[in-house]
Formats: C-alpha cells, structure tokens, sequence
C-alpha cells in the first residue's frame, strides 16, 4: 500500500468513500466496547490504504470528535480535576498551531516522514493500550501534566488524535476514576475545538472536509448504537487485546512503508 492519498481534495468518489465510512463504523464499533480506538484507528487504516489526504481525515477526526465531546460532556463539569486540566492545557494550548503546521508542511514536502510519526504514535498506543499503566504512588506535577498536555497537542495538530499522551499520564494518577475520565474529556473537547477553530481562522476548511464530516457523524452514532447493544461475547480484556493488535498492525505497516524510501533517499544523499 502506498502512503500517498488515492483522491485529491474535491474527487472522494464511492470506491474510496465507501471503504472509508466502514474503517468509522468498526472504529467507532471498538471504541464503544472497549473505551478506546476511535480516531487513531481511523487516521492509520486510512492513511495506510491511501483513501483520502491526511490532512483531511485528520480534520474530520477532530469535528466528530468535538461533536460526540459536546453530547457527553454536559452535566459532568463537577467532576473534572481543574488543577489538572488547567496545567495540562497550558501544554496543549500552543502545540496545537504547531503540529497543524507541521502537518501542512510534512504533508506537502515529506510524506514519507509524516507516514513514519503516524506509525510510531499508533505503535505506542498499542503497546500502551495493551498494558495498563501502574499506578503511581504520589501525583505528578504540574510540569507532567503540562508535559502530556504539550504532546498531546502536538498530536492532535498532527494527526487530529489527542488522546495517547493524556490517557497514558492521567490513568497513572491517584485520582478518583471519575475525575479522571471528566477531565480527559473536557480536554479532549478543548483540543478538537481550538484545532477547528485554528483550521476555520486560517480558511482550511474545504468542501470535502464538510462533506465527510456530516456523512461520518450519523455513522459514528449508529455504531455507537450497535456496539452498546450487540457488544461481542468477549471479556473485556480479550477485546483490549484484538485491538491492540489492530493497532500494531496498523502501525508496523506504516512504519516498514516509510523506512524503505527513507533509507534510499539517504543512501542517494
């Protein structure tokens, strides 16, 4: 499979609209039993069968994002741990202009670099979705939240994927699992809103993005629906696991994919 994008901006046509729209409806499907997967999967089996730009599915992941964030968040602000959320934010605030800009710039000069990122960001969330992080005996400071803030922001500017850095920090904490699931998801709601609006100021949005957006939204809420009420005759730790290895795969294909070019345009230099 080839990095490079099958469609141009404007020409998604039903061959690759299609398949694109079924890699949602299964990630949306893992995410609602198991808690997880949601847009990571989708910008790495997307980006690895060559069905839309980068840029673009990255921009879509963040809008249903923050459309499936505003309906859950509502009635849950009491439980959110400010301190955290606020030393994180600090961190996500300013990287979010910076890996959108990294990716314009990767997108259009080096794909192949921008391939070999995807796939060693999807390569850490399996393994550390594979594993649950221990918990640590005393909270982090505000600097590591800033810290996971700052790399989260990075990857949602990037790749439209806030989630691997936060959830990896916060899930180590010695905080009530409610504060914990809140705060992640006021954060994840601030960066797929301050990505949209960084994208909207600078005129990024074109049709196709629109499009895609209004045609994944009713998907995501009707796998939703299905994954709530026909989850799989699997224990929870088994599902964990298929996942994971989705993932890994995921993963490694697009990190092998990107090595060759990059080794023989080094080899050639």
């Amino acid at each position: 499979m080839s990095f490079a994008p099958a469609t141009k901006p404007g020409a998604m046509n039903i061959e690759t609209l299609l398949p694109l729209l079924a890699v949602v409806a299964l990630a949306t499907y893992f995410q609602t039993v198991t808690g997880f997967g949601l847009g990571i999967i989708v910008m790495g089996a997307t980006s690895w069968l060559g069905l839309a730009p980068v840029t673009t599915v990255a921009a879509v992941v963040s809008l249903f994002t923050l459309a499936n964030s505003a309906v859950a968040l509502p009635g849950k602000l009491q439980h959110v741990d400010r301190r955290a959320a606020g030393a994180a934010s600090l961190g996500v605030l300013p990287a979010i202009p910076a890996g959108v800009l990294l990716l314009e710039y990767l997108s259009a000069s080096a794909s192949n670099i921008l391939q070999l990122l995807l796939g060693v960001v999807i390569l850490h969330v399996s393994v550390s979705f594979a594993f649950r992080p221990a918990t640590l005996a005393k909270r982090s400071s505000d600097r590591g939240f800033f810290g996971s803030g700052f790399l989260s922001g990075l990857s949602a500017g990037l790749f439209g994927v806030a989630g691997p850095p936060l959830i990896f920090h916060f899930y180590r904490q010695p905080m009530e699992p409610v504060a914990v699931r809140n705060t992640l998801l006021l954060l994840f709601a601030m960066t797929s809103g301050t990505r949209a609006l960084f994208l909207a100021v600078q005129d990024r949005f074109n049709p196709e993005i629109w499009v895609l957006t209004a045609l994944t939204i009713p998907v995501v809420a009707l796998a939703t629906l299905v994954g709530r009420r026909y989850p799989p005759a699997l224990p929870h730790r088994v599902m964990r696991r298929i996942v994971s290895g989705v993932l890994l795969t995921l993963g490694a294909c697009l990190v092998f994919e990107s090595l060759a070019p990059l080794l023989a345009t080094f080899e050639a230099a």
